[in-house]
């Protein structure tokens, strides 16, 4: 792989079908133009409704009420602004090294990166991962395989297997702008930097890792993607990941193994001395002399020095593994793992702190175990009713009513199979915000009409 390459602007289009380059490699706005490509796609995705409704969708705690607690909207934020750091860090880096291309400039790997982070949870559902969770599970019910009959074993790979980061790709390159037609036509520099995991769900990767950022119906968009950015191709449907990608995963590694430990201090959930004692020797202060600081400053002052002193350390990890990144053989888990010790170690740590003591408390897994009828209800309304439209069966009255809930959603019995009559209800499904979840599934239940 190498950097022009890599930091390719082509956009792609989808017409009658067929994925196409657009007209031009560039749409900065002429020779001195006050938005790059890179950042007309940052513009895209700051405007988007995908984007705005992380606003109202879980990061850790369902339903918060507390003022300071994080969304997916805030932490997308906040990874994107520790993401453009590191970008524009190793893009000095490369300048310096006289690796950088010469049309591209540092500022330019720190907007990549930006975008990057600032969309990688669009896809995420309704309570977040216990939301993937209960999709997951209703497809693979006893009772409920009747409905996978007309499914090869790739569909029903995608479909027992909802993942946040596939529904991302699915979102940018399909569903929001330009609807079917490439979506909101990123620069394939933006989406390659987006894909942690560039592999289907039925792959080796897949299986084992139980992870992945591509569905069948974007494979093809994947494949012109991985093309014009030079990836290769480790396997059948699989890919090396691009190099900016791992940065955008070290960005959202270190703002929720920090912030959501801040969010548990604010709410009561955890000390905040056991907290300050976390970050002080990442960050490289004691609180001692701070008395009149308050507890929540403190917090905050320590938490800025430690992402700052992670950003330096991965900046470098990432320079140091330059050459394995760019050949795709690149043998750590992530560049945290292989970073100095006093971060990785003090990341390791507050991920620890969390799963002990955050994400198993009492009013969180109560809100939790409750996703899975919520999720489920939904489900059970709308998977029949699509199995029965796109199979030639005739609809009941309940499911002729539940066909006008689906809206831009809505299934075309003479076009889709029921592998995409299911992938639009997951989308339906996976669009909701918390709230929109919980309120239709009480509703259509009919507990809520007295």
């Amino acid at each position: 792989m190498n950097w022009q390459q890599l930091l390719s602007t082509q956009r792609f289009k989808v017409e009658n079908g067929q994925i196409s380059p657009t007209a031009t490699r560039s749409t900065a706005e002429g020779k001195n133009a006050l938005r790059t490509d890179f950042h007309i796609d940052y513009d895209r995705v700051v405007f988007s409704g995908s984007f705005r409704r992380l606003g109202r969708k879980t990061q850790v705690h369902p339903f918060a009420k507390h003022d300071l607690t994080h969304n997916r909207l805030t932490h997308s934020v906040e990874v994107a602004s520790v993401g453009r750091s590191l970008g524009n860090h190793i893009g000095l880096i490369l300048q310096e090294n006289h690796q950088l291309p010469q049309n591209i400039s540092p500022q330019d790997i720190g907007t990549v990166v930006q975008v990057a982070c600032l969309s990688h949870d669009m896809g995420n559902p309704p309570f977040g991962h216990t939301g993937e969770a209960a999709l997951r599970e209703w497809f693979r019910l006893p009772e409920n395989q009747k409905y996978l009959t007309h499914l090869s074993d790739a569909e029903i790979a995608d479909v027992q297997s909802y993942e946040g980061n596939a529904h991302t790709l699915r979102i940018v390159a399909n569903l929001e702008m330009y609807h079917n037609a490439g979506g909101m036509r990123l620069t394939a520099a933006t989406i390659g930097s987006l894909l942690k995991y560039p592999w289907t769900a039925d792959t080796e990767n897949g299986k084992n890792r139980g992870k992945f950022n591509i569905y069948r119906t974007e494979l093809a968009f994947m494949q012109e993607i991985a093309a014009e950015l030079g990836l290769p191709e480790i396997a059948t449907n699989s890919w090396a990941r691009h190099p900016l990608s791992y940065l955008m995963e070290a960005a959202d590694d270190i703002c929720y193994a920090l912030l959501d430990l801040e969010d548990a201090v604010e709410i009561g959930m955890l000390n905040a001395a056991e907290v300050e004692r976390l970050f002080a020797p990442m960050a490289g202060e004691t609180v001692d002399s701070w008395h009149a600081v308050s507890e929540r400053q403190r917090c905050a002052m320590l938490r800025g020095m430690a992402i700052g002193k992670a950003i330096d350390s991965v900046a470098n990890t990432f320079y140091t593994h330059h050459k394995a990144l760019l050949a795709g053989d690149f043998q750590g888990k992530d560049l945290i793992s292989v970073t100095e010790p006093m971060i990785s170690e003090t990341l390791a740590n507050a991920k620890e702190i969390a799963a002990n003591q955050v994400f198993r408390h009492e009013n969180k897994v109560i809100t939790e175990i409750a996703a899975y009828p919520c999720l489920g209800s939904i489900l059970s309304l709308l998977i029949p009713m699509a199995h029965a439209q796109t199979t030639g069966q005739t609809l009941n009255h309940r499911q002729e009513l539940a066909q006008a809930l689906l809206g831009e959603h809505a299934i075309d019995k003479d076009k889709d199979t029921p592998y995409l009559a299911y992938m639009k209800i997951l989308d339906f499904v996976g669009s909701m915000t918390d709230n929109t979840a919980a309120r239709m599934a009480r509703e259509v239940s009919g507990i809520s009409m007295v």
